[in-house]
Parts: C-alpha cells; sequence; structure tokens
C-alpha cells in the first residue's frame, strides 16, 4: 500500500543535504532498509516491531516525529496486511503461575522447535523404560536390595532439591525492545514480545538457549553476569550455550518468533 511515509523521509534527508552512509553511520541502520523505508518497498524490510523501530530511530535522526511516523506505518500497511496478525500465546513464568504475552507474528509454531520437543520427549521415555525398576527387562533387581552377585545394591547419587541445571537468562530493557526466547528444546518463553523502559523478564533456566532482540537497548544476566550487548539500532541475537558463553548470531540464524 503505498503511503506518504517514504516520500516524507527522502525529502527530508535532500533538504538536510544527507547521504545515506551518513544516515547509516550516525543510527546503524543498513543502507538497505534506508532505501526500501524511502521507496516504500516493505516487502524488503524484517516487518513489525523491526521495521517500526527503523522508522523510528531514521526519523528522529532527520528531525521528524519518528513515533508518529512508526505509528502511520502500523496503521496503514500492518493494518491490511494478511501475513501479520496479532497472536497471544501462555507462557509459563514460574511454579503456578502464567503471563500472557501478545505479539506480531506468523501463526504457528516452527516445525525445528516441534521435532525438538518431540525428541527430548522420546528421549525421556526411553530412559524410564532402561532405568532400574522400570518396565524393560532386567531392570529390577533381585529380591532383598542385592545385586546378582549377593553384594547390597548400590544406592543412587543424592541430588539437591531445587536445583536449577543448565544456565540461567534474564532481561531487563533500557528502552523500547522486542523480544524473542527460545530455550533448548524451541519452547517460546517470551513470544515476540515488546518490553517497555525497565520492563524485565525471567528468570528463565534451560540446557541452552537463543534469544533475538530488535535493537541493542536490552540489559541480559546469563547466570548473573552481564553480557555485553552493543548498542544498536538494528536487530541482534545470540546462542548461549549450557555454559552461559554467547555467540552471536546470523540475520538467517536469529530466532523470530513466528
Amino acid at each position: 500500500m503505498e503511503t506518504r511515509i517514504g516520500a516524507t523521509f527522502r525529502e527530508a534527508r535532500r533538504r538536510r543535504e544527507i547521504e545515506l552512509a551518513e544516515v547509516e553511520r550516525a543510527t546503524r541502520i543498513r543502507p538497505r532498509y534506508l532505501r526500501a523505508i524511502e521507496a516504500e518497498e516493505w516487502d524488503a524490510l524484517p516487518g513489525g516491531v523491526y521495521t517500526r523501530g527503523f522508522i523510528r530511530t531514521y526519523g528522529s535522526f532527520l528531525g521528524l516525529d519518528g513515533d508518529r511516523l512508526a505509528e502511520d506505518y502500523r496503521q496503514a500497511v500492518e493494518g491490511h496486511s494478511r501475513e501479520w496478525a496479532p497472536v497471544a500465546e501462555v507462557v509459563p513464568d514460574g511454579p503456578g503461575r502464567e503471563s500472557r504475552i501478545s505479539a506480531w507474528g506468523r501463526r504457528g509454531v516452527p516445525a525445528p522447535a516441534l521435532l525438538a520437543a518431540l525428541a527430548v520427549a522420546g528421549v525421556a521415555a526411553l530412559a524410564i523404560v532402561l532405568l532400574p525398576g522400570g518396565s524393560g527387562e532386567g531392570g529390577g533387581s533381585p529380591a532383598g536390595g542385592r545385586s546378582s552377585a549377593g553384594s547390597p545394591a548400590s544406592k543412587p547419587p543424592e541430588t539437591k532439591p531445587g536445583a536449577p541445571s543448565g544456565v540461567s537468562v534474564r532481561l531487563s530493557a533500557s528502552a523500547e525492545v522486542w523480544v524473542c526466547v527460545l530455550d533448548a528444546t524451541g519452547r517460546r518463553l517470551v513470544n515476540g514480545q515488546i518490553l517497555e523502559e525497565g520492563a524485565e523478564a525471567g528468570p528463565f533456566h534451560s540446557g541452552s538457549f537463543t534469544v533475538s532482540f530488535g535493537n541493542g537497548e536490552v540489559s541480559m544476566l546469563v547466570d548473573g553476569r552481564e553480557a555485553e550487548i552493543p548498542p544498536t539500532a538494528s536487530p541482534i541475537g545470540y546462542s548461549i550455550d549450557a555454559g552461559g558463553e554467547l555467540v552471536q548470531l546470523s540475520e538467517s540464524e536469529r530466532p523470530t518468533c513466528t
């Protein structure tokens, strides 16, 4: 749908005699996205909160009302899009508690996440069968709690109740930021939610995580240590392993929660 948004940006930039390279250095928005905004080639942009963030940042740089332009885009483009629609999902936020998270995204659960969840369930079922006392053959021990050699059966190692395994992640927004967090099974812990300034999410516990942010306005604690997230207006994402090590993800690798 054609609007006046692109022309507003293009005319304002030309009046100020600013090249796109200068805009990129100041806003850290890629030139191809800046050109797409000016040409209103919305399909070339990430969509949703990503595009609104680009419009807001670019508009503020040019001295325009970035918030109003982002809202104009949302009403004119997203409001008529069939591909993007508001969805809501109930995500556990701790024992006995649930929180409802709303977001803009494509409907449906990604196939990799579903396959990962099924794989974990299958491994858990196999472990139950093979453990001593399970329903598998040879699983039980002889009467009296002794092994076939006549020695007392060994006791299972003691574990501390309630001790979390894996790694923990906690988020805190320093400004409005779009957030997607997946656990080791691909389950969406934060399902494309927009966190307002000062809002927090977590702590979450899992064997590993993949996370994606609409910009760098977020503080992330990994096992209580603050991760170094660069200040950027562009989307950024990481994988976090069981040891708490972060690896930055490429655009195609970042989760989208869609």
